[in-house]
């Protein structure tokens, strides 16, 4: 969605909201980890590797191999090297929350396995340009202010070098031998995964907001243009993020505070992953909570034969962003 309008004022107010409450809601963990994969999947979308968010969750939670990992085989980059780099992009992180939820999702999808085993190839091709422009947009910046973060991601832009891939050799039916030029691709998504990082470290945010990297795919080449475009991003997501919190509250709220378990029992954090994870297999429950297979098959039947529980699941069946 980009019809969203916003003021300066406007947007920083909803960036300013939303960043505070962050900072206390008993939901920002979940928030955090659903705004990963939502941002995951419009740099995927920027790369010209358009996938859902529900399609990583099924890859996460193991039901399914990576996106697009078949019918992709032309795509510019692979879906696995792409959600490494946007992981890699939260390693920096000072926020003990942040860096709780990115463990949590490596111990579901370890995307640098996943990363070597299906796409070697673009961590080679791609590294150096995810590095050159980790390490222009994180440098000190003079100010605070939209225009200096629009400064600083042109010059990263300009500073890349796209990789360029090998050329193929075709030889017709007939004999003919055709040779298709090398391509060359877009790197609009690298400089656009380093998004949260920059309002990070130029002091417009307390924390990386993964979900704030939606900006066109084509970003204005002159600082008044993108920092209106950035603007115009921040003011929307703010508003989205928002909504998402109050939403997530709102279902911890309904969680059962006195189900028959002990205060020990783990159905409650459960419970919780179940938001950020929907759908999540009994051998991922299992190495999450550090139990048996059949104590996560126990834990399971227990919650699924609770009223409140199936509410739950109803409520998240239409939740899937």
């Amino acid at each position: 969605m980009r019809d969203f309008s916003s003021s300066p004022e406007q947007a920083f107010l909803l960036l300013g909201r939303l960043d505070g409450r962050l900072a206390n809601s008993p939901a920002t963990d979940i928030w955090l980890a659903r705004s990963r994969l939502k941002g995951a999947a419009a740099l995927a979308s920027v790369a010209s590797v358009p996938i859902s968010v529900g399609d990583l969750q099924d890859w996460i939670c193991g039901r399914t191999p990576p996106p697009r990992h078949s019918e992709g085989l032309n795509d510019p980059l692979s879906i696995a090297a792409l959600v490494h780099f946007v992981l890699s992009a939260s390693e920096g992180e000072r926020d003990p929350i942040a860096r709780a939820t990115l463990n949590i999702s490596r111990q579901l999808l370890d995307d640098r396995k996943e990363a070597e085993i299906w796409a070697s190839d673009d961590l080679v091709r791609f590294g150096p340009a995810w590095r050159a422009v980790q390490a222009v947009v994180e440098a000190p910046y003079p100010s605070t202010g939209v225009e200096e973060v629009a400064e600083r991601l042109i010059a990263a832009r300009e500073g890349l070098v796209a990789p360029m891939s090998e050329g193929q050799l075709l030889t017709t039916a007939d004999g003919r031998r055709l040779h298709i030029d090398p391509r060359r691709p877009d790197l609009g998504w690298v400089v656009a995964a380093h998004i949260p990082a920059a309002l990070e470290a130029s002091g417009l945010t307390l924390r990386r907001l993964p979900s704030f990297v939606d900006l066109p795919r084509f970003p204005g080449v002159d600082v008044r243009t993108l920092a209106g475009q950035l603007v115009e991003m921040i003011g929307r997501q703010a508003a989205q993020g928002l909504a998402e919190l109050n939403r997530l509250e709102a279902r911890l709220n309904k969680l059962p505070e006195e189900l028959s378990v002990t205060k020990r029992s783990k159905a409650p954090l459960l419970m919780r992953l179940e938001l950020a994870y929907p759908g999540l297999s009994k051998v991922a429950i299992a190495r999450l909570l550090s139990i048996s297979h059949q104590g996560a098959t126990k834990l399971v039947s227990q919650l699924a034969s609770s009223l409140p529980f199936k509410k739950l699941e109803e409520s998240l069946s239409g939740y899937r962003v």
